[in-house]
């Protein structure tokens, strides 16, 4: 199971005492009668494996090892249990991307004490009570699963923070050829955004599938059925929530007065009228000017802002809960860059279809080489022959583009990217290793994805050739800072990109938060949402960026990353296409705006990066992504004022899409938010 979803929120954070971190010689080694789990996913193959024992002491020994893409976690955790099945001890060390995994926990004479890599704290020990691990393995999951499996709808209170439930989802049969087992799925509730299935063979943890798979020996092929069987389980809850919330208007519904954001020209319009009939805009204008019509909803502006509904143009859809997620953030339409295949395709059919309530979905088909730092999402490919399939399959199934990966050989690219076009696809991604962008762009590419590949032009040829793994954040975290973005190669580069119409999708807020925020802190884009979040989400944000190797600062990444700044306000400079996405969580939308005005773009031109621009990127300006007479009405209504300041776009109110008016509120607690976020 993530470790992200089982963590919690301490208020004050105070400086703790840093542990020797454990090199990876000295972590236990499991003995060969050990339980044992395979962690695989769909495209990358295996990627590690944990394991738990128990000593005849009555301590619970486990160990976890993952290499997911060049990201290693190498952690051992001994626990102790009490009588009655609660955490009495948990020691855990090695390390993690993100540094020294070292934390402690321990119950004792009535009172607790836990020390972990971002908080520590002490209080009073009480049954019921659970500690909810900040890292560690999966196994100090158990006694919390055991402990909501006995509670029932009561749940368990957790420490630092929160509550969690438990809701049985169905039982399944599974077979792997030689044995046959029935596995009862769950919902666990209280430590994400959304409820997480996993899978329990009677009182003992079974696996968890997803992006990554958590399975036995020899049950890794039951992946795609435990997926799928947990998916339909989930998902008999869409019609319900959609009745619920998703509401079509009986007839006109009229904003008086109000605010606008006029994506076409790019300039906000005070004192105007906006008429939705039928799910279409019928009329903009002028307050004095627009008449609206008998019997209308009439909605006055009173200082709000009417504005399209955003595009996130980099969001890898999650689940079923990704929808009320990002229409709560006025967010109703997303370009995916890359799911499991099956998945992504199934869920954009039951939005376009009106039983999934969620964004439209714009997707790519991810294809990626096969080796260890492949993709675990998408396609791998292992021939130009099995290359060019996968751009057929592509088109065959509906994918508005394709999107290559960092272990694609590059002699694929252009062969790729002729027959893409020929097929009517985007084509974009990441830039395989040993290629530079440059190479990329004149092979075929429409679009760069990620500024630090942009920047990898400027980069040593080192950086370039191991670019799939971790030196496409560690090599323009350690050059970047020096590169000459005026220089006669940079600027002929851009000049270039300029000349070809290629897009940047910049992400830049995924690199704040890798580059700029120290472990303990949380990121920018995070902060208006501290009090509204699950308090085991809050508490997994301050895990911080990846540790930087020894020969490179954390200020000399922040350094690169204002460099990286620079680069994006080149690009603007050249008028080259600019895509709003996050790469994580939708609600870091609005903080990419933000760092685009940051960059020297006026607010105007940045919240087209988020309407009007990925609109036209994707054909459909003539339908959606502005105001304007006769275009979908898709809009959300934004209590505040983004003229002045961006951040108000988080303070929605309502939003339409498909026709449908939905309240913010109602949307963000289907999501597990507990209220507006802070300006």
């Amino acid at each position: 199971m993530t470790r992200k979803l089982f963590a919690g929120l301490v208020a004050v954070l105070l400086a703790w005492p840093v542990l020797a971190q454990t090199p990876v010689e000295q972590l236990a080694k499991a003995p060969a009668n050990a339980d044992r789990w395979m962690i695989t996913s769909v495209g990358g193959g295996k990627h590690g494996e944990t394991s738990s024992w128990t000593t005849p002491d009555g301590t619970h020994w486990s160990r976890f090892s993952l290499n997911l893409r060049g990201f290693i976690n190498e952690v051992d955790q001994q626990m102790k249990l009490t009588p009655d099945g609660n955490i009495a001890s948990i020691t855990v060390r090695g390390f993690t991307p993100s540094g020294d995994a070292a934390e402690t926990y321990e119950a004792k004479n009535g009172t607790y004490t836990f020390n972990s890599p971002v908080d520590h704290g002490t209080g009073k020990a009480m049954p019921g009570l659970y500690y909810a691990s900040f890292g560690g393995t999966l196994d100090s999951n158990i006694p919390l699963m055991l402990a909501m499996m006995k509670a029932g709808d009561k749940g368990i209170d957790l420490l630092p923070g929160g509550h969690a439930g438990l809701e049985k989802l169905m039982d399944l049969k599974v077979s792997n050829g030689k044995e046959t087992k029935t596995v009862t799925c769950y919902a666990v509730t209280g430590f994400g955004l959304s409820p997480f299935p996993l899978w329990m063979e009677g009182k003992k943890f079974f696996g968890s599938v997803g992006g990554i798979d958590f399975l036995p020996p020899g049950w890794a092929e039951q992946g795609t059925k435990l997926a799928k069987a947990q998916d339909e389980a989930l998902a008999k809850r869409a019609p319900e929530l959609m009745a619920r919330i998703a509401k079509k208007p009986a007839g006109a519904v009229a904003f008086h007065n109000i605010r606008i954001y006029d994506a076409d020209a790019r300039k906000f319009r005070d004192g105007m009228t906006v008429v939705v009939e039928n799910g279409k805009f019928s009329a903009v204008g002028a307050a004095n000017k627009v008449k609206v019509p008998a019997g209308a909803q009439v909605i006055e502006g009173n200082g709000r802002t009417l504005v399209p509904g955003l595009w996130d143009n980099h969001q890898h859809y999650g689940d079923d809960y990704t929808g009320p997620l990002a229409l709560a953030q006025g967010v109703t339409s997303v370009r995916d860059p890359g799911n499991r295949p099956d998945d992504l395709m199934e869920r954009k059919k039951r939005i376009d279809d009106g039983v999934l309530l969620g964004p439209r979905i714009v997707p790519s088909l991810l294809i990626d080489g096969k080796g260890p730092t492949s993709a675990q999402a998408g396609m791998i490919v292992t021939s130009l022959d099995e290359a060019l399939a996968a751009v057929r399959r592509a088109k065959n199934e509906g994918y508005f583009g394709i999107k290559l990966y960092g272990t694609l050989p590059k002699e694929y690219v252009k062969p790729m990217a002729d027959l893409a076009h020929k097929l009517g696809l985007r084509v974009h991604g990441h830039i395989p290793h040993g290629m530079r962008p440059i190479e990329a762009v004149r092979a075929g590419y429409d679009e760069i994805t990620h500024i630090n590949f942009v920047m990898m032009q400027a980069m040593p040829d080192d950086v370039v050739q191991n670019s799939n793994g971790l030196q496409r954040f560690f090599g323009p975290g350690k050059y970047a800072a020096n590169v000459d973005l005026k220089s006669k190669d940079m600027q002929a580069y851009l000049n270039e990109l300029e000349k070809r119409h290629v897009a940047v999708d910049p992400t830049l807020v995924t690199f704040e938060s890798l580059y700029v925020t120290g472990r303990g802190e949380l990121p920018p884009a995070e902060i208006p949402f501290v009090g509204t979040l699950p308090p085991q989400v809050e508490r997994s944000f301050l895990a911080g960026s990846i540790q930087p190797p020894a020969d490179l600062s954390r200020e000399t990444m922040r350094k690169s990353y204002a460099k990286m700044q620079g680069l994006a306000a080149e690009l603007m400079r050249h008028h080259i296409t600019v895509l709003a996405g996050t790469d994580g969580l939708v609600i870091d939308l609005v903080r990419e705006l933000e760092l685009y005005e940051k960059a020297g773009m006026s607010r105007e031109d940045a919240l087209a990066t988020a309407t009007i621009i990925p609109a036209q990127a994707y054909h459909m300006g003539d339908k959606t992504g502005s105001i304007a007479v006769g275009k979908l009405a898709e809009w959300a209504l934004i209590d505040g004022d983004p003229s002045k300041s961006l951040g108000d776009l988080r303070e929605v109110e309502t939003v339409m899409r498909d026709g449908k008016m939905m309240q913010a509120s109602e949307l963000r607690t289907a999501a597990g938010l507990s209220g507006m976020p802070k300006k």
